[in-house]
């Protein structure tokens, strides 16, 4: 969950708590934090290493490119004065298309619809999945009315720390808690 979608949550949490004045005190209001649960789960550091050599390959092959640009560059500089307006304005050309290249190879792996964001979010996509089952689990089983999560900067002013379900849904997950 993001921090607009946190926002979000809370906004309507306070927009409906007007209306159920009378029930408001019998409301329970927890709390996770998704990134201590993910860290426990021995899937995630598979699925974290896999990213890892993805995107170190991906950024071999920028830097690559990035390299030949500049022996491109050097090239040019070091020749310019003896070449035609022709050949100059050409070399001048091939530059700027390997940058573009660059350009769109770094928007292709790591732009926001680029392969990295893909790839991590179909690895993540089970692993939350089995969070979010074992959060409704434990949400339902004792009765709380709104869980929020406070990982990806969602802050709180103040939790108590009896409302902190991160270890009750690690416990579901059966991770084992002792090791924190």
């Amino acid at each position: 969950m993001n921090s607009r979608q946190a926002i979000l949550l809370i906004v309507v949490a306070l927009c409906v708590l007007p209306v159920t004045e009378l029930n408001g005190q019998n409301q329970k209001i927890g709390f996770i934090d998704s990134d201590i649960i993910l860290q426990n789960m021995p899937e995630y550091t598979g699925i974290d290493q896999r990213l890892t050599l993805l995107s170190e390959g991906w950024r071999q092959e920028i830097n690559e490119l990035e390299n030949e640009i500049e022996e491109l560059v050097r090239d040019f500089e070091a020749r310019e004065i003896l070449f035609t307006d022709e050949i100059r304005e050409q070399r001048l050309n091939e530059i700027s298309d390997k940058r573009r290249e660059l350009e769109r190879l770094i928007e292709n792996r790591f732009g926001p619809n680029g392969d990295y964001f893909t790839r991590q979010k179909e690895l993540l996509e089970p692993i939350q999945r089995l969070i979010f089952d074992a959060l409704t689990r434990v949400a339902n089983r004792e009765d709380f009315d709104f869980v929020f999560d406070r990982a990806n900067e969602t802050r709180f002013l103040f939790i108590r720390q009896q409302w902190n379900l991160t270890d009750k849904v690690m416990l579901e997950l059966g991770i084992d808690i002792t090791r924190n």
